[in-house]
């Protein structure tokens, strides 16, 4: 591993406690001196979950490489919504969906809970499903007024030609509020990671930060 992607591990490692599978609960890859106050308190990791696949495997790298016994798992799922119908859903906030939507929306993040609680009994989970007009923009709104300490999303793979296309068109204008991820990145208040499983052959996943762009975690 070069001096840059070791320089980037060591830097990650340190704000997401990253950690092998099957390292026990008690230990942590991190170098730095442990901090009592802030193992006590513990993080607050927000996941944007779907129904896509990409969604899911975020969720179960946070759970094998992240979460730490004392943290808490919150589940955010998106809905578009109307201007008027804008904000969250907490349990019995239904009212401002008809009952069918909110239904099934509380079913798929049920579903991403009860992995949680399956593999990781010990941490706590949320969540949530909350609507916007805009995706990007709702997320980090949430992150922000419920307090996250890091914020982790799916992504998609995405061939050559539309790297190339997405990167000449955010030197030629704003990156616009449709490009969820990328908009998540580089304005949430907190360090936001964009997880992608690679495949079988190759394994491990492949990670981007703000700093840092496909960077390949074998793990």
């Amino acid at each position: 591993m070069g001096k840059k992607e070791g320089f980037f591990l060591n830097r990650l490692r340190a704000h997401v406690r990253v950690q092998p599978p099957t390292t026990t609960s008690h230990h942590s890859c991190s170098q730095e001196p442990p901090n009592a106050s802030a193992e006590t308190k513990g993080r607050r990791i927000m996941v944007v979950v779907d129904s896509c696949s990409e969604a899911k495997n975020a969720l179960l790298w946070t759970l094998s490489h992240c979460a730490q016994p004392q943290d808490s798992i919150l589940l955010l799922h998106f809905l578009k919504a109307k201007p008027s119908q804008s904000g969250a859903l907490a349990t019995g906030g239904e009212e401002t969906l008809d009952k069918h939507t909110a239904s099934k929306a509380y079913q798929k993040v049920s579903t991403l809970r009860n992995i949680c609680e399956l593999k990781r009994p010990e941490v706590k989970t949320e969540m949530v499903v909350v609507q916007g007009e805009e995706k990007g923009p709702t997320i980090v709104k949430e992150a922000r007024e419920r307090g996250a300490s890091l914020l982790v999303l799916g992504q998609k793979k995405q061939h050559a030609t539309w790297r190339l296309l997405m990167i000449w068109a955010s030197q030629t204008r704003p990156l616009t509020k449709t490009d969820t991820v990328e908009y998540c990145i580089n304005n949430a208040p907190c360090m936001a990671i964009a997880v992608r499983k690679r495949g079988k052959k190759v394994g491990g996943y492949t990670l981007t930060t703000k700093r840092h762009k496909d960077f390949w975690l074998l793990a």
